[in-house]
């Protein structure tokens, strides 16, 4: 049962690429971006308000990092996302999106000091073979073409989302992670207002209303606590692996919603990317049974 939470997530995850494909036509980018933190921030008030009040001292000098990581994993990522599903697909957004661990791990070179593996290395050729194939409809030659705006916004969104990922690992808030994400999701809220008013409309229309909710309250809250319950349940090792579904799923729903068509370049160059993308998540383990027990 405790491999639920993961899973769970995963699946809000990869409806939440249907989400952001559907969102296209009915409601602004500039508009969804804001609502979805907005009616987050809204739920977790009553709960998030006064434990943080309660830490203000300790949060105060923190306002610098929390800013700089609400512009990066709430602001730029989601709202690249929103602007790029006007020329990707929802199945692209997934592949793309999985790419995200893979990333972290070289941007953790420069900023935590850690080694490359070999299988970091390996893996990554394998995905960006993977996704090239993809991206080009299995043929090199027409790379230039195949690549959409769409797909090179959500590359910029997996860079993002991966350095703030990393900055969070490095900087090691002395706060919990729901009082981290609350503070957060507030400074953003304040930095997608004036997007809000640049959008062509602000209005919530019946068609908006489930997407804006399925956002705010499955993504951006049930998911990360489920997720958060499998990792300190299951482990972070045994909890990543499920990651690796979500291009999966995505893809699977994206046929039976939206009637995206898969092609066999989607089957290979998806399976390319998977499968480096596991490559990078197998840690090398120790040489010696001393090694073990010194971790253990």
């Amino acid at each position: 049962m405790l491999y639920l939470f993961p899973l769970l997530a995963v699946v809000i995850w990869a409806g939440n690429a249907i989400v952001n494909k559907l969102s296209f036509g009915i409601i602004a980018p500039e508009a969804i971006a804001f609502y979805r933190w907005f009616f987050a921030m809204l739920v977790l008030t009553p709960f998030m308000l006064k434990p943080v009040w309660r830490k203000r001292k300790t949060i105060a000098p923190l306002l610098p990092k929390l800013a700089t990581l609400a512009a990066l994993g709430m602001v730029l990522n989601q709202s690249l996302a929103y602007f790029a599903a006007a020329t990707t697909t929802a199945t692209n957004m997934a592949l793309i999106n999985s790419l995200v661990p893979m990333v972290s791990l070289f941007l953790a070179v420069p900023i935590l000091k850690q080694k490359l593996t070999p299988l970091v290395f390996g893996g990554t050729v394998i995905s960006l073979l993977g996704l090239v194939f993809m991206l080009s409809h299995g043929d090199m030659a027409n790379l230039a073409i195949g690549v959409t705006q769409g797909d090179l916004l959500l590359l910029i969104s997996a860079f993002v989302y991966a350095l703030y990922g990393v900055l969070l690992k490095r900087w090691q808030l002395p706060i919990s992670t729901w009082e981290s994400v609350y503070i957060q999701g507030i400074i953003a809220v304040l930095m997608l207002t004036p997007l809000l008013f640049s959008a062509p409309s602000t209005a919530i229309s019946s068609q908006a209303a489930p997407l804006i909710m399925y956002a705010a309250l499955g993504a951006s809250l049930i998911a990360p606590w489920a997720w958060i319950n499998g990792i300190s349940k299951l482990g972070a090792e045994r909890t990543s692996i499920f990651f690796n579904l979500m291009p999966i799923l995505a893809a699977i729903l994206a046929a039976i919603i939206l009637n995206e068509t898969l092609a066999i370049y989607h089957y290979i160059g998806g399976a390319m990317v998977i499968f480096g993308v596991m490559l990078v998540q197998v840690k090398p383990k120790p040489k010696t049974s001393i090694a073990i027990a010194c971790t253990e």
